[in-house]
């Protein structure tokens, strides 16, 4: 499960939690507002357990992103705003 980010709305670090009930192939990617790849935060086997990462988006213009976590069939949206 991916819980939400924190902080959100956020400048320029946020975190993000997620669980895995097993070990599973994870691949959490940040999208733009236009639909683009701008940052694959993981994309391996991870271990079952509570995980975190860290997005510092300080490159990045102020807006809307949204992370987008696929772990076997789960798969989930969550939006972002960066405020600078």
């Amino acid at each position: 499960s991916l819980q939400r980010a924190y902080p959100n709305p956020f400048n320029p670090i946020t975190t993000i939690s997620f669980a895995l009930p097993e070990d599973i192939n994870v691949l959490l990617e940040v999208y733009n507002i236009n639909g683009r790849i701008i940052s694959k935060l993981i994309d391996n086997n991870m271990k079952a357990g509570y995980h975190s990462v860290i997005w510092n988006a300080e490159s990045h213009s102020s807006g809307v992103y949204f992370i987008k976590m696929v772990a076997g069939e789960y798969t989930n949206t969550q939006k972002l705003i960066l405020v600078k």
